[in-house]
């Protein structure tokens, strides 16, 4: 069974306490169909475990596929640098059918980021490293599709609906 080769730390995006009995670990790509779907069972499921669950997204751009993937995983690194990382990410997934520089630009402006710094980071891979640096860390982890989740740092190689998530989580209480 593959395991997380990073480390989740305090550098990563995270909902809830990282002490949390079991850490849910997501490999996403933006403009995955398939992370789109699983965007409100992963919301149900930290709903379902409140404080006994920690939540973290790292970007997996699966650019070949997904053209607009990198720009939007960069997107949400920029608002992550002003404290807005989750509410775009939410948007992202929300919009997905839309993503691309206006709707990128539309959600800064409604989350009170300044546009064009945002146009000056994406131009200027400002955060193109941050995102690199998941990407890889997936890579030498074992991900090679989205999403790709691991739960207490073991990938879960299941489905992903609620009911199977919930099931692979319950086994790490002890």
């Amino acid at each position: 069974m593959a395991t997380l080769k990073i480390p989740v730390t305090n550098a990563d995006h995270v909902q809830g306490n990282l002490q949390a009995p079991v850490v849910l670990v997501e490999y996403g790509d933006y403009e995955c169909p398939h992370c789109g779907h699983a965007y409100p069972i992963v919301q149900r499921v930290q709903k379902h475990f409140g404080e006994r669950l920690a939540f973290v997204f790292r970007n997996f751009p699966l650019t070949e596929m997904h053209p607009a993937a990198q720009a939007a995983a960069e997107t949400a690194e920029f608002a992550g640098t002003h404290g807005r990382f989750w509410e775009m990410h939410d948007a992202l997934f929300e919009n997905q059918e839309s993503l691309g520089l206006p709707l990128f630009l539309e959600l800064a402006a409604e989350l009170k980021l300044s546009t064009p710094a945002l146009e000056s980071a994406l131009s200027t891979g400002e955060f193109t490293s941050r995102v690199k640096a998941d990407f890889l860390g997936g890579v030498r982890s074992g991900v090679n599709g989205t999403p790709t989740f691991f739960i207490n740092g073991r990938r879960h190689d299941g489905a992903f609906e609620f009911e199977d998530l919930v099931k692979a989580i319950e086994r790490h209480f002890g």
